[in-house]
């Protein structure tokens, strides 16, 4: 998906295992499919799984992982990953890697919810009790991630994927509505802890419900509006008022999330139109759920 990506597979991941981890280089490993697009990942025996960077832009996810996310998980209401190790370069690979615990269930695009509007709610308390927790200390938006920064900063890229995309969108619309919501005012309150991409990939879904949310790469400490665009990114119309309503999200707050959710939509398409298709639908329902609410 990514000039210069390593190559990656279960060969190297064993010797990485043998050379670093050796109690776990026996057990059964096998490639998970995925549209993530950060970590290769490798489901190891029943109860594991591996992550290893794909890009530069995504190792410095590793740590930040290792040390927060033991933090955060005590205080959401759905689990989320949990590291157990940390990998060094070796065998031929360049950046640091990490073992998880394994998270039951499948992605909300594989294994779609029972009841939309119940996991409009789900994913709002989620959202609300992760805002509580004490941003302190926290890996701030514009330095350890994209996610989270004011809307603003993004303007020349949205403008040069509308100019991108000219024949497969509708440009003007698209351009009234990125400007819209660059009007709005921008979020000038402490930053609150954001998950940064809450798509339907990074949902899993068990017995027709939420059971969890993973791929936290993008966490950062910014502008809430990051996580507000999932209502777009993976919400109908009714799905998107209830979950406004149940996290209470103010008029600007609203107007910058959907800027959000059309930057998103507009920057996944040229990049990852030929490499990543599940995502670049993720992208286009972005853009068609943001047009449908002008």
């Amino acid at each position: 998906m990514h000039a210069g990506e390593p190559w990656i597979d279960a060969s190297l991941v064993r010797r990485l295992l043998a050379a670093q981890l050796p109690q776990w280089a026996g057990l059964p490993l096998r490639r998970v499919e995925s549209a993530g697009t950060d970590n290769a990942i490798f489901r190891l025996g029943d109860d594991l799984a591996v992550r290893l960077p794909r890009i530069g832009w995504a190792v410095a996810q590793v740590e930040k992982e290792h040390r927060w996310l033991p933090r955060l998980a005590p205080h959401l209401p759905l689990p989320i990953p949990e590291p157990l190790a940390l990998g060094v370069p070796g065998a031929g690979y360049p950046w640091p890697w990490a073992v998880h615990r394994w998270l039951a269930g499948e992605d909300a695009l594989a294994a779609p919810v029972a009841d939309l509007r119940q996991a409009a709610i789900d994913l709002a308390r989620f959202i609300a009790a992760l805002q509580r927790i004490d941003p302190a200390g926290g890996p701030r938006a514009g330095e350890a991630s994209s996610r989270g920064v004011p809307l603003a900063t993004r303007d020349a890229a949205v403008r040069a994927a509308i100019a991108t995309l000219r024949r497969d969108i509708d440009g003007p619309a698209v351009t009234a509505a990125w400007e819209a919501a660059l009007a709005a005012p921008a979020w000038d309150r402490p930053g609150v802890w954001l998950h940064g991409d809450l798509t339907a990939v990074n949902l899993l879904v068990r017995d027709g419900r939420l059971a969890a949310v993973i791929d936290f790469g993008p966490l950062a400490v910014g502008d809430p509006a990051a996580d507000v665009m999932t209502a777009w990114l993976y919400l109908d119309r009714g799905a998107r008022a209830i979950f406004r309503e149940t996290l209470q999200v103010d008029d600007a707050t609203w107007a910058r999330a959907k800027g959000w959710a059309l930057s998103v939509g507009l920057i996944i398409l040229p990049y990852y139109r030929d490499t990543n298709p599940v995502l670049c639908g993720i992208g286009a329902r972005a853009i068609e759920h943001v047009l449908e609410d002008r």
